[in-house]
């Protein structure tokens, strides 16, 4: 007994030791993780933003002159545009685009064209390019090809711009053009999406992300291309349009454009648990939603004995759903026009099973939308039909027809050897040229040819030339992971008769926290919690399943980045500041690197109030305790008042600073910076997705 006793206590303390150093090694990883935050936090490298893209700015003031040269296809990219050139039926332009890699997002500014008949990738650089941006939207014209708008953000996306620049391409000459408008233009955004309609350029919608919330937009500009002038025309009253989303799709009409579906987050109340009194409680959240409705703009010119600059008259229409739509409903489900309907691939849906908890589906399915019909049709790939009806003729002519194609082959190759040439196809595409001078630009470059979709995705970038659809690109997530596609395929869609690959690499490396790693980490804080109810007698080791799921893991990463609470890399007062009656002892300073609430380029004084209150609160109470006045002794409203004096001294103290790097940022075309720690809980879109 006296043994058993003994091994008993040895095995306790062998357990109480093994827990000991797993709280240790705990708590290093903590301190290492806080000691990250501290050095590599985005609150420190925001401070250079401005200088990152002044960098990109003097990189291309290098360019003398429009350079075009051959080069690798584009790296992996999302968010970015691709688009068919409107001058010629050979030439493919991709532009801009972002990439994250688990750490940390790279924007890109670079412009690729890729020739069809050539399979072929070049990179144009120019002196004049509009700045790394992702988000935005472009679209053709009767002049070349429109871009606006879009975003960047730092390497940990703690803070970020949207710009409201305005760009005209010239795809004949390569050059960009940056467009001064007269009269006011469109906010600053991303997620909109842009078409046209005979002299106009149309915009709708899109999101604005501000220092409280994401803000989705519903307003709707026109711009002529003829007269260079924005007009926010004025609808009629009563009528009914569009809500506010973004990531919709917006065709070209005939009679004006359509649009269709997108993505918000409206308010909604959800009940919690019931309260001691009987009663539930409820609390206001933002919830996703999948927009599955339909409307068409009617665009109607000014009469002709109007003036040049009048705005033309538009009116939303409403249209019924349309007739088997893609179900169940999916977000980024990219469409291109093509002759008076939509391509539509891909798409993800949520289902939300639990606040903390998201499971996704996604697609790789192709529809097509029949405008007029205002109907879905979905699109299969089918075998070659060249391959069938040679077979059906061999069956018909029987031996006869078999003989009568051998003796022809076999006139071919003798000719070919008294020629003196090689019978391999190589040298049959060369005397194809040699008769026809142009069938070069006829011969499409040998791919190997799919019989299946590619991986399912959402957010790839979808475009048509020539009744061929291009997919480029998208995203795939599985659990923390996040996979950007890099490759690019070729659908004929006249004959649907495969799907040529163009090129695929493999993703790049994650460098992200794995599943396995959450998991164990999760399986361990759950282990210690046992531990510690464990009082008496032997330390008990669960098999519990971790707390959250994979899917709750990837849902609770991707709010806490919306609403600005991952990581708290919210500015916080660290020195305090004083009245002017403070201890000599005490210096104040009122440059960037006080460590107190610093305003920001286009922040008002109310704004920069609403954003840092509570951290001048808190500044005022550390203050008064300074000086042993109790901070109970005011009310909240006198708190609150010197509080917003003490802010607005800082604004003003600040206000030349500002102004320069608000004259700064308005040459550049951006709009406002937001800091995304600043956000409050309830706030906006998950930014991955």
């Amino acid at each position: 007994m006296v043994k058993d006793k003994k091994n008993k206590s040895e095995g306790k303390k062998a357990k109480i030791a093994e827990k000991k150093k797993k709280q240790e090694k705990k708590g290093e990883k903590k301190e290492k993780t806080k000691k990250g935050k501290d050095i590599g936090s985005d609150v420190e490298e925001d401070v250079d933003l401005d200088a990152v893209l002044a960098e990109y700015a003097k990189k291309q003031e290098q360019f003398l002159k429009v350079t075009e040269t051959p080069c690798d296809p584009p790296r992996a990219r999302a968010s970015s545009t691709l688009i068919a050139s409107p001058a010629t039926d050979n030439e493919l332009f991709l532009f801009g685009g972002e990439f994250f890699n688990g750490a940390l997002a790279t924007f890109f500014n670079d412009l690729y064209v890729y020739f069809i008949n050539r399979d072929e990738w070049r990179l144009i650089t120019s002196p004049n390019s509009p700045l790394p941006r992702s988000g935005h939207a472009w679209c053709r014209g009767n002049t070349g090809i429109y871009l606006f708008g879009g975003e960047f953000s730092s390497p940990k996306q703690g803070t970020f711009y949207h710009y409201n620049d305005f760009w005209r391409f010239e795809p004949s000459s390569r050059e960009w053009t940056r467009i001064e408008t007269k009269g006011k233009g469109p906010s600053a955004r991303s997620g909109h999406r842009m078409t046209y309609y005979k002299n106009y350029i149309l915009l709708f919608g899109g999101f604005q992300d501000t220092s409280q919330q994401t803000k989705y937009l519903a307003d709707l500009w026109v711009y002529d291309t003829q007269n260079f002038i924005w007009h926010n025309p004025a609808l009629p009253l009563a009528t009914q349009k569009p809500d506010a989303r973004s990531s919709f799709t917006f065709l070209p009409h005939e009679a004006g454009a359509v649009l269709y579906g997108g993505y918000s987050r409206v308010k909604a109340t959800v009940t919690g648990k019931q309260t001691k009194g009987g009663g539930q409680a409820q609390r206001n959240v933002l919830k996703p939603l999948v927009h599955q409705d339909c409307f068409f703009l009617r665009v109607i010119p000014p009469a002709a004995d109007a003036s040049s600059t009048s705005p033309p008259t538009v009116r939303w229409e409403r249209r019924k759903k349309p007739v088997n739509a893609p179900n169940p409903p999916r977000a980024g489900a990219t469409m291109a026009y093509h002759k008076g309907r939509g391509i539509v691939f891909g798409g993800v849906h949520d289902v939300e099973e639990s606040e903390e908890g998201i499971d996704s589906e996604f697609f790789n399915t192709l529809f097509v939308w029949n405008v007029e019909r205002n109907r879905y049709f979905p699109l299969t790939l089918r075998k070659p039909r060249t391959s069938q009806k040679k077979a059906q003729g061999d069956a018909r002519g029987g031996r006869r027809g078999r003989g009568q194609a051998n003796e022809e082959e076999l006139l071919r190759n003798l000719a070919a050897l008294s020629a003196g040439k090689s019978l391999s196809e190589d040298a049959m595409d060369i005397e194809i040229l040699k008769e026809d001078p142009n069938a070069e630009e006829k011969l499409l470059p040998v791919k190997e040819m799919l019989m299946e979709f590619p991986h399912p995705r959402f957010n790839a970038q979808l475009t048509v030339q020539d009744d061929v659809l291009y997919i480029y690109g998208g995203t795939f997530e599985k659990g923390d992971r996040e996979f950007t596609f890099d490759e690019m395929y070729a659908i004929d869609l006249g004959k649907l008769d495969g799907m040529k690959e163009i090129f695929r690499r493999e993703p790049e490396n994650w460098l992200g926290s794995d599943d396995e790693e959450s998991e164990d980490e999760e399986g361990s804080d759950e282990d210690d919690e046992d531990d510690e109810e464990d009082e008496e007698g032997d330390i008990k080791m669960t098999d519990e399943k971790p707390l959250f799921t994979e899917s709750a893991r990837k849902s609770k990463r991707k709010e806490k980045v919306a609403a600005g609470e991952e990581e708290n890399t919210a500015e916080s007062p660290q020195t305090p500041a004083i009245f002017d009656d403070t201890p000599d002892d005490v210096t104040t300073t009122t440059s960037i690197d006080d460590n107190l609430p610093h305003p920001r380029p286009f922040e008002s004084r109310r704004d920069f109030f609403q954003r840092t209150g509570d951290d001048w609160q808190m500044v005022l109470m550390t203050n008064l305790r300074w000086k042993g006045i109790q901070p109970e002794c005011l009310s909240v409203k006198e708190i609150k008042t010197k509080a917003f004096e003490m802010s607005e001294e800082k604004w003003w103290d600040c206000r030349e600073e500002i102004t320069a790097l608000e004259d700064e940022q308005e040459a550049a075309g951006i709009g406002e910076v937001v800091a995304l720690a600043d956000r409050e809980g309830t706030g906006g879109a998950g930014r991955r997705r």
